[in-house]
């Protein structure tokens, strides 16, 4: 193309008021360093004072600690840019030679993730608005369960009626059970009811499957696929099942919709599982369907998505197009990532599970240091880049080839040459996983992928468009809440202490700012100890009346309270630009304070184990299924307990301890008086202990207030009231 009729196919702006920000970020960070300046210059003079010099260190520490890991957020929050595709230019030029896309969805548990939750996310993305000769859609089921594979079954007789509808009405979102969920008035009743009745047709035959827990006798003799389960021990033992359910070469006229054009490919894989062999979870479930895909479609472009992130923009496909094949920029970017929505999030955010901050703000920074990392859902790849080529400034992506797969075999032959390419002893002495295809050896293998790809020399894209590509389910009580960050978090932590760490395997080979981003997010785990010792250390001392901060009046008051009042102040607009309420960053802040206490804690104790051969990291699936009792109370935003943990020991230990000692000084105000001078010397500990009080009240009311199922069990409140008051009790009379 003459460069002097280029124009892009897309444009990236950057954000307002990125110098009002810094002005804000270096004021607050002068603030941090008289902090650090106070606490160095009064250790001496604490030394004789009550012993208090061990106590006056942890604060040290601490406040060293969460101004450094305050540092390296500002590097998510720096150069925020926001990037907007052009389709119509994309159409114009490339409508003619777009490139095949390969749609893999991943789902591991029929019982977790319910098959027709499954095939929902498998219809939304057969469904995009794109050439379906040219789309191929590939579910990997880690289960190997014979239910799934008869629900990808009805879905693609219901795809016949589906696509159509979809393409004739332009329906958005393309997930059936979203879009029948979401229409409120119809000027389409007739079609409309014809099939919304097919679907619930549909649903009720893959509910009863699913509750019998068997395949209906027809429909396994109707379609030979099902006999791969005969030579079935279990889901951790079985040879690779393969099905390709539809191809227009495989069968034409089956491969149609009732207007009579092709449909997408559909193709089911369970790959092979032995015991004695490791499957390195869903990072060995993508690679295979990177082999296998690789010689049924081999899509230029990939899509991944879990099985609970329907696609909500049928145009998705093309806003990432126009980052690939921008014809300046975008030999350079090796993936797009839209962010991970959740739709069933409450109006005030009960669990913080929007992450509005991430979402909205820090991928945003990130991007303008050279992109967001990889999260493992809703991300485009190029098919290269992900099978571990490395990038050089002067390749070019040839979009118009295509290869022809299919010139000198059949598809049968190739179905079985497919099935070597997913057993267990194919990735032996070669690079999967290494250097090719996603990265194995932690939790989080997206994350260690991304970073990998960008280490390579390439760039990420983030696009976070007014209509989210993606929606899925977000954990609908505390304990999954929980339970899921301590995964999220322990991954990122062993990153930091792999030979992937971005500490040293990124360092020269990425922006330093993508850097500081990448360990902010390695290092969630470490904000335990600062946040427990501040939780327990200030609370404890006001029990004898010893400060542990500067007196109101004292100058040296004034940067404890501009940090306090300036970061409180800045994340609620914060928050709030971000699309938020004020109760519902009320929550988050909750939310920050439990995760930090327990899940960060448990994943930084478990990492620390394993670091010294004590303990191994279990993949953890977080439920999809909620009972209708607990999605009623999660509707209502009411915090759902329910069951003893140790978690929420701890969190009703530390609840009830603050309460105790905030009581307490209320009690000696009532009973004793005291000048303001008295109180004045422990202000902000009052303040702390206060504010640890209030955020609390849904601990309170679960162990002393509610009746519900709900409700935290009687034995954990009194556990949790024996250890608070043991500890308030030990240190009133030491």
């Amino acid at each position: 193309m003459d460069t002097n009729e280029y124009s892009p196919l897309f444009e990236t702006r950057k954000g307002r008021g990125r110098l009002l920000y810094r002005l804000f970020a270096t004021s607050i960070f002068i603030a941090i360093s008289f902090i650090w300046f106070y606490r160095f210059t009064h250790i001496i003079s604490q030394q004789e004072e009550d012993g208090r010099k061990w106590v006056w260190l942890g604060l040290l520490a601490s406040e060293l600690w969460y101004g450094f890991y305050w540092i390296l957020t500002q590097a998510l929050r720096w150069n925020l840019v926001f990037r907007q595709p052009f389709k119509d230019r994309l159409s114009q030029r490339y409508e003619h030679m777009l490139p095949a896309v390969d749609i893999f969805v991943c789902t591991a548990d029929p019982e977790i993730e319910p098959p027709i939750m499954v095939i929902n996310t498998v219809l939304s993305v057969m469904a995009y608005d794109y050439p379906t000769e040219k789309l191929s859609v590939y579910l990997s089921d880690d289960g190997g369960s014979e239910i799934t594979l008869y629900a990808l079954l009805e879905a693609s007789e219901f795809a016949k009626h589906w696509l159509p509808f979809c393409k004739k009405f332009k329906v958005e979102p393309r997930s059936p059970a979203a879009y029948f969920n979401t229409i409120i008035d119809s000027n389409i009743e007739n079609e409309l009811a014809a099939i919304k009745k097919l679907y619930i047709e549909m649903e009720s035959r893959i509910e009863n499957a699913t509750k019998l827990k068997r395949v209906p006798k027809e429909a396994r003799l109707k379609h030979r696929g099902f006999s791969q389960w005969d030579s079935y021990s279990s889901r951790r033992d079985h040879d690779t099942i393969l099905q390709i359910l539809l191809h227009h070469k495989k069968d034409p006229n089956n491969s149609k919709d009732v207007d009579g054009f092709i449909l997408p490919t559909l193709v089911y894989l369970a790959r092979e599982k032995r015991p004695q062999y490791h499957h390195n979870f869903k990072a060995g479930a993508m690679n295979s369907l990177l082999r296998v895909s690789s010689i049924i479609s081999n899509g230029k472009v990939i899509l991944n998505v879990d099985c609970d992130m329907y696609s909500n923009n049928s145009e998705s496909i093309r806003d990432a197009l126009c980052f690939f094949m921008d014809e300046k920029k975008g030999h350079e970017i090796a993936y797009v990532q839209s962010p991970q929505i959740f739709e069933n999030v409450t109006k005030n955010d009960l669990y913080g599970s929007a992450l509005l901050a991430i979402s909205e703000v820090e991928f945003h920074g990130a991007d303008g240091f050279g992109g967001p990392m990889y999260i493992g859902t809703g991300c485009f790849h190029k098919r290269e880049s992900l099978c571990g080529m490395k990038f050089n400034d002067e390749y070019r992506h040839d979009w118009k080839s295509e290869d022809d797969l299919f010139k000198e075999e059949n598809l049968e032959e190739i179905e079985e040459k497919s099935k070597g390419l997913a057993s267990c002893s194919y990735e032996e002495n070669t690079q999967w996983g290494k250097e090719m295809g996603l990265k194995y050896g932690c939790p989080v293998e997206d994350v260690i992928t991304g970073l990998s790809i960008q280490s390579n020399g390439w760039k990420s894209v983030y696009y976070n468009p007014p209509r989210k590509a993606f929606l899925g389910v977000a954990p609908t009580s505390l304990l999954q809440v929980l339970i899921q960050h301590k995964r999220w978090s322990e991954g990122d932590f062993q990153i930091m202490f792999s030979k992937y760490s971005p500490a040293w395997y990124a360092f020269g080979k990425i922006s330093f700012g993508l850097q500081m981003g990448y360990c902010s997010y390695c290092l969630w785990p470490l904000n335990c100890l600062a946040t427990l010792y501040y939780s327990i250390i200030p609370s404890l001392c006001l029990l004898k009346g010893i400060p542990l901060f500067p007196k109101v009046s004292s100058l040296w008051f004034i940067p404890f309270a501009y940090v306090i009042i300036g970061e409180t102040i800045y994340s609620l607009l914060e928050f709030l630009f971000c699309g938020g309420t004020f109760k519902g960053w009320w929550n988050e802040l909750r939310i920050w304070l439990y995760k930090r206490t327990t899940s960060y804690l448990y994943a930084f104790s478990d990492t620390v184990l394993k670091l010294f051969g004590f303990s191994n990291s279990v993949f953890i699936i977080t439920n999809k299924v909620s009972e209708e009792e607990v999605s009623k109370r999660h509707d209502n935003e009411i915090m759902e307990f329910g069951t003893s943990s140790p978690m929420f020991t701890i969190l009703a230990t530390l609840a009830l301890f603050n309460l105790f000692c905030f009581l307490n000084v209320l009690k000696d105000a009532v009973l004793r008086g005291g000048d303001f001078g008295e109180y004045e010397k422990i202000g902000l500990q009052i303040i702390l202990c206060g504010f640890l009080v209030l955020i609390n009240v849904p601990l309170y009311q679960g162990i002393f207030l509610r009746k519900d199922s709900g409700k935290l069990p009687s034995s954990l409140g009194m556990k949790s009231t024996i250890l608070a008051l043991s500890l308030v009790l030990s240190f009133s009379y030491v």
